[in-house]
Parts: C-alpha cells; structure tokens; sequence
C-alpha cells in the first residue's frame, strides 16, 4: 500500500511533501490529481490506518500515552508558572494530528481571516476560505429526531455555508444526551446569545458543532480516511512511512536565490536522498517546519551560528511569533440520581468493556463528542473588559519601539479585537472530568467546562539547538509573558464558576470540584490557573506568511522568501491566531495552497475579486 524505499530513494519527483499530517496528505492528494506530475511523501510516523485505538471516537487524551501514534514533543521550563513544562503532542503517521485531537470543527469568525490579508497577505480573506474549506467538508446534516431533541440552540444548517460533497465525513455523534442540552441552556441563562452563523463567519454565541465523524461507521475521519486512503492507488502518488526529513538540498540558481533539489531524510537508520523536479513542500507543522530550514540553512543567522549550520538564506522570523492557544477545566460532579452517562465511567474496566461492545453496534459512550461550546468576548462576560484593555493599549503603546518587526502591526489588530468584542474566549462541555489538581472520585460522574483563551498577545519561538535532526528544537512558547493573556483568563474562569449558581446546572451538580471552593480571591484564581493550565496543541505562526521586513517567513503563495521553489504549507504560515480550533484552517490553507502551486489561484487577482463581491 505505501512506497518502499527502492521506489523513492534517489529517485526523482515532481513534488515532494515533508509530513504526511493533517496538510501534506490534503496538499499531495490534490496535487497528484493531475496524472501528469508525480508525488511523493515523506511522513517520519507509521501508517496507524485501520486502528481501533485511533479510529474511536470520545477516546480523548488516551493517544497520548502511546508512542507509535504520538509525539511527546515537550516544551523549556517556563518562568512565569513556576518553571513548568508543558507536553506539546503532536500525531505521529499518516493524518498527523487530525488522527488524535479531539475532533472539534470549529472555523473562525469572518473577520479574523480577514486580518490575513490585513497583515500583508493578498487573497488570504474569508471569501476565498470558505470556498476552499467547502473543498474538504463533507457534511452529513442530523436526523429530523436530532434536529428536534436540540430546538434550544441553532441548527438551521440550511444557512449555514458548509461543504457537504467534501471527503471529509462531518457530523453530530451518535449519542448527545441532555447533559450538553443543559449546559448550553445554562450558558443561555448567564446572558449569551446563540451564535447566528457558528460555521459561517460568526461563531460568537452558543452553538452545537459538528466533529470529524463518520456517522455510517462510528469512527473518525481524519485526513488519512478522507486524503489518503481513497487515493493511495494512483500511480503518481508514493507516501513513504518511517521516513525522518533532516534537511533540503539546496544549490543557488541563477537568479540568486536558493533552489531545492532534493530532500535528506533516514530511513531504517540510513540516510536517503530523494531529487525534487519542481517544488519541496514543508508540512511538518509549526514545531517542526521551522527545524527543517533552520538544518537547511534558512532561518535566523545567530540561531544556524550557534549550531554550526552555514547560512544560505537569512531569514530572522524563521521559528519566531509562535503563538499558542491555553485552556483550563473547572469541574463538578453530578448528581447520582440524574442520569447522565458520562465518559467517567470509562475509567472502571467493566463499563469500558461493555461500551466498546456497544460501540460496534453504533451504541454506547464511544459514540459521544464534544460538541457543546460557546464563543464570547471579554466585554461580555467581565466588567473589567475595558481597564484590561486600555491598560494593555497603554503598554504596548509604551513599548512600541521594542518590538520586533511585524509585531505592533499584529498587536493593533489584537487591539481592535478587544475593543470590538471579538469572541477570543471560548467555553467548551466536556461530558466528564478533566480539571486539576484534585482527582475524580471513584464512581463518580462529572461536568467540565473548559474557560479557553484564543488571542493571546505573548509570542514564544521555536528554534534548532543543534545541527543534529535527531535533537528536538527548543519549545518555548512563552505563556504569560505578557500580561493580558492571564487576566482575561482569569475572568473567564471567574464567569464560568458562577454557572453553578443557575438552573439548569445547578440542578443536576453536587459541587465544584476543581479548582475547589478553597480557590477564593482573585490572587488565589491566577495562581490555581498557573498551576493546572494546559495547552491545546494548537500552536501556530513559526513560519509566518507576512512581509519579508516583518519579520516574514513566506509570500501569499507560501513561497519561503530568498528561495525558487521551497513551500510551507501547513498552521505555522497563519500570521494571527484566531478564535478557532485550528483543524478546519489546517485544510484549508493546504486546499487553497495546491491550488497556488497548480496555478489555478492567483492570490491578487483573487483579492481584488474579493474586493468586488464585497462592494
């Protein structure tokens, strides 16, 4: 099914992709349409295709703890949580992580893809996006019975622009039961609205999403199922497993700038080469895209000085304004007599033999998702909205001449997010525990909120700390460097504890587990936030698509600057974070990226084509 090693090393290729994730397979599935190029993948994980572990749905977190899915990526001790350090996993073989997150389709609120463009990006709009993710969904609207089980939030799909002729299979799991029902009333209660066009450009408010889920099957779809699989005979594609990229072979051409003709990658210990006719395409993610240029020579001249790595191509924002999404889960157990069957019961080996009987039935807890969520703004749910942002305003405006290239352009937009109301917090229904720092009970049931922040204004980086491709790059995102990030956090958390106190949740909880009734003042909130924090594995921005004097890594065609035909196409390109997860803009910056690099989509001409239907 996949290539061996005779077939691609020193052979030669018309494409090759670098990471067989969530993009590459998207990014080489369309380009190997056209019989008359050839294709090849290079993914350092294994295939992992048909298993069970990877295919079920509501098994989250459990990939984690296996090593041939995942990689234990970790970041550097961190100053402003008490020198902690954080687990940034990552999916290890063909899907990358599409193969074990969470399987949330979320898409951003309209005017955040705008700000692509804003930053310097021509074509990079949400026009252009939504057509492109259109591409990749292939929606599957509930039944009639769903539809009418969930009247209190809005599910008039008929309006909403999402694809439904894509390969990959979206849809509501098989079970939704009226513990999400009664948490997104609650949120209705508290004072939020439901979100007018959750997967069209306005997802603030509450709302019920779809997950990557197969409906006929009962499992995931993921970029393997919808990419790979239905593609892998094509005699132009090869995708070579177990095949580690170090480094792109380089030569200057004629015009100055740098040329790939060819990839470095081991294979069974040995190190290979394959030649690259036109373009080398880097979708190795944003922790490590940056990595492969920095060990080919492209990059920051101090960081490829330190490791001993001639520079070919000085690029100073290579594995820079890397930027992070956080979380944190406040929990409560359930009343006893209430009759939710949450994934807690997953716990005690009995119940989790039984739901996985009933899971080939299409039945059980292993049908569950995680669909309950809601997106707000600071001025919804804090008075304190506006002192955080002129105080934040009046720091950066101190700071202005400190900053590096690019960055006080980003953070005026960050700016505007805040005075407009942009929905940069998000609140999320886990049907079950996962909090800390107290454990769940035994026999006990459970309700998580998780108080997430999207915008967050500190920036870390990403960067080689030895020429050897063996040695993991330095991972230090940086959290709380600026201030901000951890006092909207802090009232978001605030804001989700008073939930308890109305109907329907107060009616079916106990009482607040974590962080506990203990967790008081407003000092004692942001310490507990600094201790039990985590990250969401949605980092972004290392290879940003900005100006080259901003501090740039690529051009609106994802085209790495000082280079001919060296691409990145994967998140680390995102310039901006955005209220989102990630997984939907995932595909499609790599839909609209195979169309660049076929030449179907000029990124001017379709900015000013923009321009026009919005006028």
């Amino acid at each position: 099914m996949t290539a061996t090693i005779d077939q691609v090393s020193n052979k030669f290729f018309d494409y090759v992709v670098c990471g067989g994730g969530t993009a590459g397979l998207t990014l080489a599935a369309r380009l190997s349409e056209d019989p008359n190029v050839s294709v090849l993948v290079l993914e350092a994980g294994g295939a992992n295709l048909d298993v069970p572990g990877i295919l079920r749905p509501a098994s989250w977190g459990s990939h984690f703890t296996n090593v041939d899915w995942t990689w234990p990526y970790k970041t550097i001790k961190q100053k402003e949580l008490g020198d902690a350090d954080y687990f940034w996993f990552r999916g290890k073989g063909l899907g990358g992580s599409s193969g074990i997150n969470f399987m949330c389709w979320t898409k951003p609120p309209k005017e955040e893809i705008d700000e692509f463009e804003k930053l310097g990006n021509p074509g990079w709009n949400w026009h252009n996006y939504e057509r492109y993710v259109a591409k990749t969904e292939g929606f599957v609207p509930p039944s009639e019975e769903v539809r009418k089980r969930n009247v209190n939030v809005n599910m008039n799909f008929d309006t909403w622009k999402i694809g439904r002729d894509g390969p990959l299979k979206l849809a509501y799991p098989g079970t939704i039961d009226d513990l999400e029902k009664k948490t997104v009333q609650t949120m209705l209660n508290a004072g939020l609205s439901k979100a007018a066009h959750p997967l069209s450009g306005d997802p603030k408010g509450v709302f019920l999403i779809p997950n990557t889920y197969d409906p006929e099957k009962h499992v995931r779809s993921y970029s393997a199922t919808a990419f790979y699989l239905p593609n892998k005979d094509r005699p132009n594609l090869k995708v070579l497993i177990n095949a580690a990229v170090h480094r792109l072979q380089t030569q200057t051409a004629a015009n100055g700038k740098l040329s790939a003709v060819g990839v470095e990658f081991e294979y069974d210990g040995k190190v290979h080469t394959v030649n690259a006719q036109k373009d080398v395409c880097l979708t190795a993610g944003s922790l490590k895209s940056p990595q492969i240029l920095e060990l080919s020579g492209i990059g920051r001249k101090d960081v490829l000085e330190k490791i001993g790595v001639p520079l070919k191509v000085e690029l100073p924002g290579v594995g820079e304004n890397a930027q992070e999404h956080m979380f944190i889960g406040i929990s409560w157990e359930l009343k006893e007599d209430v009759g939710f069957e949450t994934i807690d019961l997953l716990r005690d080996a009995t119940h989790n033999a039984k739901h996985l009987d009933l899971h080939a039935l299409g039945e059980g807890l292993y049908t569950r998702g995680i669909i309950a969520f809601a997106f707000t703004a600071p001025n919804q749910i804090s008075p304190l909205a506006d002192t955080i942002y002129q105080k934040t305003k009046a720091k950066i405006e101190a700071n202005k001449g400190k900053f590096p290239p690019g960055l006080l352009e980003q953070y005026n937009i960050q700016l505007d997010r805040l005075k407009r109301g942009a929905p940069g917090c998000e609140l999320i229904c886990i049907p079950g525990y996962l909090s800390g720092p107290a454990p769940p009970a035994e026999g006990k049931s459970y309700l998580t909120i998780l108080a997430a922040v999207n915008h967050c204004f500190s920036r870390g980086t990403i960067h080689s700390t030895s020429s050897d491709p063996h040695k993991d790059p330095e991972f230090d995102p940086r959290y709380f460097e600026q201030e901000v990030d951890l006092d909207i956090f802090t009232e978001s958390v605030k804001w989700c504890r008073k939930l308890a106190d109305l109907s329907p949740m107060k009616d079916v909880i106990v009482h607040e587990l974590n962080p506990g009734p203990q967790v008081e003042d407003e000092a004692q909130v942001r310490d507990w936030i600094k201790k039990c924090m985590g990250t969401t594995w949605h980092t972004s921005s290392s290879c940003s698509m900005l100006p080259k004097e901003h501090n740039g890594v690529v051009d609106p065609e994802l085209k790495v600057y000082g280079t001919n035909n060296v691409r990145v196409v994967d998140l680390s390109v995102a310039p901006l974070q955005f209220a989102a997860h990630p997984m939907a803009t995932v595909y499609a910056i790599a839909e609209q990226g195979a169309d660049i690099i076929k030449g179907k989509f000029n990124p001017l001409e379709a900015s000013m084509a923009s321009l026009k239907l919005s006028a």
